[in-house]
């Protein structure tokens, strides 16, 4: 006969638990107002409704932001603060009746009370060509770009996947319009494309009142103050890294082709990268993790390339002799404190100068050498890189089209993490592992090998504005890859996953099929490891996938690309071009669960005992921390865990009709528990009917 487990049944397991190690997530609330998030491709930023992002706009706790490569997490940052500024020369400053010699309005690069008084915001709006796909885990919507991939309007006929615009009257007399596009093709999403027209409407205040005259010598004026230490230090007591390196003390920067008649002339381009820190100890090219597996957090390049500049406002043609002024300058230099008053004119005046300083005779790069850069110079802020326009003549009601990207390369991260691993073995004398340079020849010098491989991100970079300038020529025609699935669901089951998507894509030109990746433990995370399952073509294609090598007790995430032939890749021949891994990534972790027990006597806790000793053979010691399963559990029931005494610590309504619950020894209030015999209550909350007599 059935016989059934009745409400109110209870019982009682001793778990003996050793102390757990500490686990930190906080992050900080950037100062950069409104933001609108563009998070599509490998490069990641939030966008300030300010016009630009000041310093400690970032959403991490160093204020940082610019995120590359963002698969591995937003402590990937690369800039500490850019700004704008725009001023012209013989200003009638109606609101106090004076001509001033200089007028200059100033969004950052520092945060300002006096910014009101400075920018007056007229628009900001995320357009998308096409909402991001719905992506389910277990009933849960579960997209990694949900929370940030806010659409203010669609366009079909966008040029690229996303471009937020923010439109703003300063106090100087102009009117700026921003567009910042972004593209999730893979030989593209590693830039930004910054359209700015900037406009002589009069407007100074934010009552929109006009001062109409003609501006002389407008100069519009850019600062990019890259500080690339990313991971290596998420805070002032976490990480590897040097404190000092989070706000670009030891940031090197080069300027490229100011003089277009030059023989090796390209492009107008500046770019930063992580110059060795004299602070560390060990060779520091590429910021190595090197007390634990030598994995390089500053293998990367940061940097702007201009794409055009208006000769004037009556001819649209591009100056090549653009930007004037490339000249770095002190990221603590006594321009850029606070506040930025429009009324204080030898304020002013100095602020100009730096805008029209020109091109220094040696690039920063080229003084620092071979020396560190954190102990070259004087200002212990480091320094910055500028940019300046003009000096152009606007009437009242003319108009300049200067047009920018962004940019951020580097090795990837495999190769940073091999050749991490590679180096730290020889540092640490623990192996001699084969150390082949990027030509393929063969070497002993690890410090040599190390740094070979970071300063490939060099070319990275350069090839990166070779793609802009592409793009750009080409009208933004560039090829793209099918469509993402436009849903995607992830479900776990008792001995698989089952994956099911939308055939939205299979009418594609070129469509080829799918690949599905998979990390375990962890996402969006340093240490993430995304692992190809699964591929078919479009000769064999299929829209559900099982995956049937999941462990138990391990959470599982999960993406889907899209790809065609290879035949439309223009950058990289023969390659597949493939839809971005933000569309579809989960952010909800899948695992299996097996079917509800039938038997309060069969609930197991694994593992019993836990012992911190033993993490790396349970559920893992970099990612799942301190994590105890409760298996064989009815399907609805109540869990709760006392301490030996007595005391309720965590509790948790046990209602997906599974025989698993998972725990990460943190108490109901988030604290992490100490060592010590704490009991877990199970107790029945509704009749289950046994599938089997009981004796």
């Amino acid at each position: 006969m059935k016989k059934l487990i009745l409400q109110k049944q209870m019982l009682l397991l001793i778990a003996g638990l050793c102390v757990c190690g500490m686990f930190h997530s906080l992050r900080a609330q950037g100062q950069g107002g409104e933001l609108k998030w563009i998070r599509i491709g490998e490069l990641h930023d939030s966008l300030s409704e300010q016009g630009t992002e000041v310093e400690g706009a970032g959403v991490v706790q160093t204020g940082n932001n610019l995120y590359w490569p963002a698969a591995y997490g937003q402590n990937q940052t690369c800039s500490r603060a850019k700004a704008i500024w725009v001023g012209s020369k013989n200003y009638y400053d109606s609101v106090m009746d004076k001509t001033y010699t200089h007028k200059v309005a100033c969004i950052g690069p520092r945060v300002d009370s006096e910014r009101i008084y400075q920018i007056f915001q007229q628009d900001f709006k995320m357009i998308g060509k096409y909402a991001h796909p719905i992506v389910v885990v277990d009933d849960v919507l579960a997209s990694a770009i949900d929370l940030h991939d806010v659409l203010d309007e669609t366009d079909a006929n966008l040029p690229c996947d996303r471009m937020v615009q923010v439109e703003f009257n300063t106090a100087a007399g102009v009117n700026i319009t921003k567009k910042v596009m972004a593209w999730s093709q893979q030989n593209h999403d590693n830039y930004f494309i910054y359209d700015y027209v900037i406009k002589n409407n009069g407007v100074f205040n934010a009552e929109g009142d006009k001062n109409p005259q003609d501006l002389e010598e407008f100069v519009f004026f850019t600062q990019y103050r890259y500080a690339l230490v990313g991971e290596a230090k998420s805070s002032f007591n976490e990480g590897w890294g040097q404190w000092e390196a989070t706000w670009g003390r030891n940031t090197i920067n080069q300027v490229i082709g100011t003089d277009p008649a030059a023989d090796d002339y390209k492009f107008r381009a500046l770019y930063s990268w992580y110059g060795p820190h004299s602070g560390q100890g060990v060779d520091d090219w590429g910021c190595p993790n090197f007390g634990d597996d030598g994995r390089l957090s500053a293998a990367k390049y940061a940097g702007v390339v201009v794409l055009h500049a208006d000769k004037s406002t009556t001819d649209r043609s591009d100056d090549l002799r653009q930007p004037k002024t490339t000249m770095y300058l002190g990221s603590d230099d006594a321009t850029v404190q606070v506040p930025y008053s429009s009324y204080d004119e030898a304020a002013m005046k100095a602020k100009y100068e730096v805008m029209t300083a020109g091109h220094a005779d040696k690039t920063h790069a080229e003084e620092v050498g071979d020396s560190y850069a954190n102990e070259w110079g004087t200002d212990p802020g480091g320094y910055t890189q500028t940019q300046g326009y003009g000096p152009y003549t606007l009437a009242d009601g003319d108009s300049i089209h200067i047009v920018l990207a962004e940019c951020v390369a580097g090795i990837d991260r495999a190769k940073s993490r091999s050749v991490g691993r590679n180096w730290v073995t020889w540092e640490n004398e623990t192996g001699r592992p084969a150390l082949f340079m990027p030509d393929g020849s063969e070497t002993t010098d690890h410090n040599a090998y190390k740094r070979e491989w970071v300063q490939t991100g060099e070319d990275s970079i350069l090839k990166t504005f070779e793609n802009v300038l592409s793009n750009y020529n080409s009208g933004y025609e560039i090829p793209q890859p099918p469509p993402p699935p436009e849903n995607f669901t992830v479900q776990s089951g008792g001995d698989r996953i089952l994956l099911t998507w939308a055939d939205n894509a299979v009418t594609w030109p070129n469509f080829d099929g799918y690949i599905i990746y998979r990390s375990e433990s962890n996402v969006l995370d340093p240490l993430t490891v995304y692992t190809k399952i699964f591929e078919c073509t479009a000769s064999d294609v299929v829209h559900e996938f099982e995956d049937l090598t999941a462990t138990r007790g391990f959470d599982y995430y999960y993406y889907i690309q899209t790809k065609d032939d290879g035949s439309t890749n223009i950058v990289h021949p023969g390659v597949p071009l493939v839809s971005n891994m933000f569309w579809t990534l989960t952010s909800y972790p899948a695992y299996l669960r097996r079917p509800q027990g039938m038997l309060l006597e069969e609930v197991r806790v694994v593992p019993n005992p836990y012992d911190i000793r033993a993490r790396a053979l349970q559920f893992g010691d970099k990612s799942q921390y301190d994590r105890i399963a409760f298996y064989e559990l009815p399907g609805i029931c109540k869990l709760k865990i006392f301490t030996e005494r007595g005391d309720l610590i965590w509790e948790k309504d046990h209602t997906d009709g599974s025989g698993d619950e998972l725990w990460d020894s943190f108490t109901s209030s988030g604290q992490i528990i100490v060592s010590g015999i704490y009991i877990l209550y199970v107790e029945v909350t509704q009749n289950i009917r046994a599938e089997k007599d009981i004796e």
